[in-house]
């Protein structure tokens, strides 16, 4: 393991400066889920910045909604060459934070970095000006879209990097100004975002980051100061969002949440390549993204092949510490292991078969790892708690199946509706997917894990609130304004009845 030393506290970043809360409401220490010896940074928080930031990101929205374009870009384009500069810091910190390997973190810093040319030259086009000749009779029509205002963005723990930057990029070019709140469990890659903005040079005021428990998240996304709340994570927390906004109906909420997500692998399909694609599905990143892959369905012929197969590759999966390339590192925390392990007997409660057991691994690391686990279900229940859970860890159902109306039936029997693959030759059950099954994402022939940053990404039912982000963030970063415009004189002949001049 390289040397890893704690980060400097540098508290909140408010109108261009960081500073630490004087007499804070709480405080908590970092510590890696990967090994509780490395303690990473300590967190002073206090409620009272949420205001400051906020008044903070008002002032300056102004300023930053009437710079051109073309201005705003050079911002961001400077952020992405600090991005560039730092991406091995911007990698440390995130294996540690999560735990997750180094080689992935690298991932997740190349969609950050890659997240801004993408939002530039692509996404930039879907809200570009309109114009409908002769909207009305003589009369031209515009379309232009103009910024909401300050946006509070909340990121979730285990892309801490990707994901609210996926948020920041887009609100920020389209002229809004950011408050951005890291997952508490995450929050040394917040404060290091914190200080790459700060050195790429962004107006104050522009982007601001403060530090807290979820009382002050609450207390963010209530204040008056804010018009737009992009989220990404659990159910739980975005339905809280959603309550404590009622009668906050002006502001868009963008609400990213979980999946149970499916995939179906067919007597067609390519053995080989459907067994590696879920083993990815499945256990990349411990199981914790929202479109890792829940269930599979097999098709009968081809599922004793496919789980034997299957089920020695997940064996023999390498988990780890994040500095020594393994394929898996820990859950995110203690509760997270509890709530996986509780699962484990909550399936053999309900007669699910554990092919593969998930328990606690002990290491020379002092972390939170788990074994993968697979369970094969003999009856598809709609009303198991097992089969109708996210358990946002390393386990995946298997199923057989004979008839592909009947493997629909079980892919939409969730309340989720993120993401499902299928896995066939044949692309008329493609197609059949695309139209009856209901969810956000339909992949062929690919695990359903990742996106591109040039689609949209987003589900339906629990998993979102009908908010597509990705390349579609862009929409909800902005208003679209209709106008009539009219530069012809008065024509006496077409005055209305009734109306002397």
């Amino acid at each position: 393991m390289n040397a890893v030393q704690p980060m400097n506290q540098k508290g909140d970043f408010i109108d261009g400066h960081f500073g630490i809360p004087k007499n804070p409401d709480g405080e908590f220490i970092d510590v890696s889920p990967a090994d509780s010896r490395d303690q990473i940074l300590s967190v002073a928080f206090k409620y009272s910045h949420v205001d400051e930031a906020c008044q903070a990101a008002k002032a300056a929205f102004p300023m930053w909604s009437q710079l051109s374009l073309e201005a705003r870009k050079d911002n961001l384009l400077r952020l992405k060459n600090v991005y560039e500069a730092h991406k091995e810091d911007l990698a440390l910190a995130i294996a540690r934070d999560t735990g997750k390997p180094l080689w992935e973190a690298k991932t997740e810093v190349a969609a950050m970095i890659g997240k801004i040319p993408v939002t530039l030259d692509q996404s930039l086009k879907l809200v570009e000006e309109q114009h409908v000749p002769n909207a009305l009779p003589g009369v031209d029509g515009y379309t232009r879209f103009k910024p909401r205002g300050v946006m509070a963005v909340l990121g979730p723990f285990n892309f801490p990097g990707h994901l609210p930057n996926g948020h920041i990029v887009p609100a920020l070019v389209t002229g809004n100004t950011v408050v951005f709140k890291p997952s508490e469990s995450t929050p040394a890659v917040g404060q290091l975002m914190a200080e790459l903005f700060e050195k790429a040079e962004f107006p104050r005021g522009v982007f601001n980051l403060v530090q807290g428990d979820g009382e002050l998240g609450r207390r963010l996304i209530k204040s008056e100061h804010i018009e737009g709340i992009l989220f990404t994570g659990s159910y739980d927390v975005g339905l809280k969002i959603k309550q404590e906004t009622l009668t906050h109906f002006w502001k868009i909420l963008a609400l990213e949440m979980g999946g149970k997500n499916a995939s179906i692998v067919w007597e067609d399909a390519d053995i080989d390549k459907a067994i590696y694609e879920n083993i990815i599905g499945a256990f990349l990143t411990s199981g914790q993204r929202c479109s890792c892959t829940s269930r599979i369905l097999l098709h009968k012929t081809i599922k004793d092949q496919f789980v034997d197969r299957f089920y020695e590759i997940a064996k023999k999966l390498k988990i780890g510490h994040w500095s020594e390339s393994p394929f898996m590192g820990p859950l995110i925390n203690k509760a997270s292991v509890e709530k996986y392990i509780r699962f484990q007997e909550i399936a053999k409660r309900e007669n699910c078969e554990p092919l593969m057991r998930g328990k606690v691994l002990k290491t020379k690391w002092d972390g939170h790892y788990v074994t993968p686990s697979i369970n094969l279900v003999d009856q598809f229940d709609a009303n198991s708690i097992y089969q109708k859970s996210e358990i946002f860890g390393p386990n995946v159902a298997i199923y057989g199946v004979d008839d592909f109306d009947e493997a629909l039936e079980i892919v939409n029997s969730s309340s989720y509706g993120l993401v499902m693959s299928i896995f066939s030759k044949n692309r008329r059950l493609y197609e059949k997917s695309l139209l009856r099954a209901r969810v956000g994402l339909v992949n062929w022939n690919r695990t359903t894990n990742g996106a591109s940053s040039r689609l949209p990404f987003g589900g339906m039912g629990k998993s979102g609130n009908d908010r597509p982000s990705a390349h579609f963030a862009i929409y909800y970063c902005t208003v679209p304004v209709a106008s009539l415009e009219d530069t012809t004189p008065l024509d006496p002949t077409q005055i209305l009845p009734g109306v002397e001049l």
